[in-house]
């Protein structure tokens, strides 16, 4: 349900906003989602540990359903943007707890292949989700988008109501709620900072990077005293822990940047469809689940350090390709790229997680599995904004006017795949600065495997059950 979302959305937003106009919050549409949802996530993982899984992941599928349907009643640009905020917050929950609930119920060795499968729902929500947007939009209306989540989730509700019979650890603490809001406000201003900082005037993005760090600095001092913090400051800032978010921050990173600039690549340089660019761009959901699967059923014969290690060479083995794409090349070399790449984020993703899960007591591995999925939103965010800096970069430093990049890039693109008089400077200019992100992209992808490299021997897994034991010999190692 929430995978479907983050896809099938994009397929009706035009139409969306011709009907309700507000053309200026179109990025936020999609913006306010992803803010929620990262903001979240932390949080949710913490309330599970100390509520348990069943009724926090049944309170985040409540909201994402309601929100949905007040998604499909939205009458303004401004409605439709808050409801999907509040679809967001939903799916903050949602998104952790089925990782967590899968490592409470499973063993190590159980517990990757089922979380292959997890990974494997991605990889069809990215085929099949603009499909169905396209098909519900022509038959019914865009609000369909929305309300089909609703049986959906209320048979999602109704499979964890049935199954999900262990109530899980519930303790008596006290609620951090001066750690919640501290975090909210500081990740919340980095988010709003990042998405849409180059609209912001200079002062209000001011504002926001001051609170960001204002908030940080009074959350690490609250966390240090509070008695049960929201964030263990001693689990995070453990070596294995730290350089497993690394790679998965990096990982979202590279992820982001591929999805953005490499369809602009495909279609502006080498001058093919855009049915071209998606498909070579599918590849990489082709790749991840694969490289996920192939790790869970690889490790118990070969060892987990040398399967993660062996297959996070995939990510730079996979930029390499783009970095030395020409605009004479095919796309069915980027394409092969894609699927390298995938490989290796399968494999570095599905490691990272199951490293953490591992490594904590059940008590502190929602906060432990949401940490990682945090990391990998926010690397998502940090993607398009730094990778996007370059490209900004590299056509500045082309001394190519603004006005004239974009109306020669916007005729490109619309007739990309068609005999059109290019002015082929500017298609030289593109290629140069895109070749200067996807180097970019490959710098990321082997700083990923060097954190890799840093995650000591002692915390990775070698039996079926999780170990506060090995925990704490890492703790002390890092």
């Amino acid at each position: 349900m929430v995978a479907i979302e983050a896809t099938i959305v994009s397929t009706a937003m035009p139409q969306i906003t011709a009907d309700l106009g507000g053309l200026s919050l179109y990025s936020w549409a999609f913006a306010s989602f992803l803010l929620a949802q990262t903001t979240m996530t932390v949080t949710f993982g913490k309330l599970s540990d100390v509520f348990g899984r069943k009724p926090i992941m049944l309170l985040g599928i409540a909201i994402f359903l309601l929100a949905s349907l007040l998604a499909g009643f939205a009458q303004s640009m401004i409605a439709l943007v808050a409801f999907r905020l509040l679809q967001g917050i939903g799916a903050g929950a949602i998104q952790p707890l089925a990782m967590t609930i899968v490592a409470d119920e499973y063993s190590t060795l159980e517990r990757g292949r089922i979380q292959g499968f997890l990974a494997s729902v991605w990889a069809v929500a990215a085929v099949i989700g603009p499909l169905l947007g396209a098909l519900l939009i022509h038959w019914l209306s865009w609000s369909w988008i929305f309300w089909i989540n609703i049986p959906i989730g209320a048979l999602a509700a109704a499979g964890f109501i049935r199954f999900l019979d262990k109530p899980g650890e519930r303790r008596r603490v006290s609620l951090d709620i001066g750690g919640v809001v501290l975090f909210t406000l500081g990740i919340g201003a980095l988010m709003v900072a990042l998405t849409d900082g180059t609209a912001l005037r200079e002062r209000y993005a001011a504002v926001l990077w001051a609170t960001f760090i204002v908030c940080v600095l009074l959350f690490v001092r609250h966390e240090a005293r509070a008695p049960d913090p929201m964030v263990s400051l001693k689990l995070w800032a453990s070596r294995p822990v730290a350089a497993s978010n690394g790679a998965s921050l990096l990982v979202g990173m590279g992820l982001m940047g591929l999805t953005t600039f490499l369809p602009m690549y495909i279609q502006g340089v080498l001058h093919q469809p855009p049915v071209s660019a998606g498909l070579a761009l599918t590849m990489i959901m082709v790749g991840w689940p694969l490289g996920s699967v192939i790790m869970t059923r690889s490790f118990p014969r070969y060892g987990f350090r040398r399967m993660w290690v062996t297959g996070s060479l995939a990510l730079p083995l996979g930029a390499a390709v783009f970095v030395f794409l020409e605009p004479g090349s095919s796309p069915v070399i980027a394409g092969v790229g894609s699927l390298i790449t995938g490989l290796g984020m399968g494999f570095a993703s599905i490691s990272a997680l199951m490293l953490i899960q591992n490594l904590v007591a059940p008590r502190e591995r929602g906060a432990a599995t949401a940490s990682n999925m945090f990391s990998r939103n926010l690397g998502s965010t940090l993607g398009a904004t730094v990778f996007g800096a370059v490209l900004s970069h590299g056509l500045t430093a082309a001394a190519v006017t603004d006005t004239h990049i974009t109306e020669h890039l916007k005729q490109m693109l619309q007739n990309a795949g068609q005999t059109v008089a290019y002015d082929e400077s500017v298609r030289l200019v593109l290629q140069h600065s895109l070749h200067g992100t996807f180097v970019a992209i490959f710098a990321v992808s082997v700083l990923a495997v060097l954190l890799v490299l840093l995650v000591p021997s002692s915390a990775m897994p070698s039996s079926g059950r999780g170990s506060s034991a090995g925990l704490k010999e890492a703790l002390q190692e890092g």
